[in-house]
């Protein structure tokens, strides 16, 4: 039996003819695909071009954003315990303090009143992470960077489609980041995009984002001539090349019916498995669009029978690919290392992170691929 791949991204025959016409153009860095894809993205996110700029990854994402918000170095900065590495080293990086506020047991996400308690003098921002799609409460933590006057930048590398309230995440804050990773909702094999609602902001995130250029490659060797350029800061190695941005294209443009596919076999999974002692995904709030990038189950041993890990390691026998979203940030040496942080100062992030597990859940699966899942995970449950 073929191994069912963890977040097998669906790629069609419009991306490999569009990888092959950059291949055979001999433009394989950042040039015209890439502009395209920008300006697709800000068409479907209701933004002008001029509000986004296109990147390597959703880490270079939030290192750039911070660094061109002026964040004052050393200054803090409140986000999730529950999240990807990423989030927290991307704060480090930019030369800020991470301060970890926990997350509500039931959406998973940062918890406001948890941010509010962990606001010092000293703090400067607020990176929410949208976690498996779900969208934050973007009222409520907008109204506490207003109140103490932070900046936002929001961590949407799971949920490129999600919205609050009919707005889509990513637009509430100062800056919203996303990702094309291999396993996104929209991927590009590596790549993220930076949205900001300053152009001036954006502006100085490009220049930061190729060496702190005046001018992209595709400016300085198009067809319109040789362009001089001008190091105007000292940038990073984070631009998106044209082979990448080929399948960002025809990607976006099956976004939504690939949502609707993750939709559907979210619900599927919801019903097969009603009856089990599992934790289930709460159900997305009535006012909210969710992403469903990740379909995470709770396996508590008192309630199940079994280890979360001997979980996992059933599901591998099953030729069954799973994830773990996330073991909580302080569970790293280094962070405890670092910051002298211990799991248990977060304890409903240590909670979630010591039980969930990513089942598959990708546009590329068939309902045979689904029907292999279900009866795994019902099979490992019944002993």
């Amino acid at each position: 039996m073929p191994f069912l791949v963890f977040g097998a991204p669906r790629i069609e025959e419009a991306e490999i003819a569009e990888v092959e016409a950059c291949l055979r153009s001999g433009w394989l860095g950042t040039g015209p695909k890439v502009a395209r894809f920008e300006h697709d993205f800000a068409l479907w996110r209701g933004v002008r071009p001029s509000q986004v700029a296109a990147v390597n990854s959703c880490t270079a994402a939030l290192h750039v954003s911070m660094v061109a918000a002026n964040l004052e170095p050393g200054g803090e900065v409140v986000t999730t315990p529950l999240t990807f590495c990423a989030t927290v080293n991307a704060i480090l990086h930019a030369g800020l303090r991470p301060v970890l506020a926990d997350v509500d047991p039931t959406t998973q996400n940062i918890d406001p009143d948890a941010i509010e308690a962990a606001i010092t003098p000293r703090t400067r921002a607020i990176v929410p992470v949208h976690f498996a799609g779900r969208p934050c409460a973007m009222d409520r933590i907008m109204a506490i960077a207003d109140k103490h006057g932070l900046a936002v930048i929001e961590d949407c590398a799971h949920a490129v489609e999600s919205e609050f309230r009919g707005q889509p995440v990513g637009t509430f804050g100062d800056f919203g980041c996303f990702s094309f990773y291999v396993t996104k909702n929209v991927v590009t094999g590596e790549g993220g995009m930076i949205l900001g609602r300053d152009e001036e902001h954006i502006a100085r995130a490009r220049i930061l984002a190729l060496h702190g250029m005046s001018k992209d490659a595709w400016h300085r060797f198009s067809d319109e001539g040789y362009r001089h350029y001008q190091v105007v800061e000292c940038g990073f190695k984070y631009n998106m090349m044209d082979i990448q941005a080929a399948i960002g294209i025809h990607q976006l443009a099956r976004v939504e019916a690939n949502w609707e596919r993750r939709r559907q076999l979210w619900q599927r999974y919801d019903e097969a498995f009603a009856d089990l002692p599992l934790g289930l995904p709460a159900s997305p709030e009535s006012d909210t669009r969710h992403g469903y990038h990740l379909y995470t189950v709770m396996v508590d041993a008192a309630r199940c029978g079994v280890e979360r890990d001997a979980f996992l390691e059933a599901m591998n026998r099953q030729r069954i690919g799973t994830g773990v979203h996330y073991l909580a940030v302080p569970e790293h040496p280094y962070y405890q290392q670092q910051f002298g942080w211990r799991p248990e100062q977060w304890s409903i992030a240590m909670k979630l992170g010591r039980q969930t597990v990513s089942l598959p859940l990708s546009p590329a699966m068939s309902d045979n691929d689904a029907d292999r899942v279900i009866a795994a995970v019902r099979k490992i449950l019944a002993g």
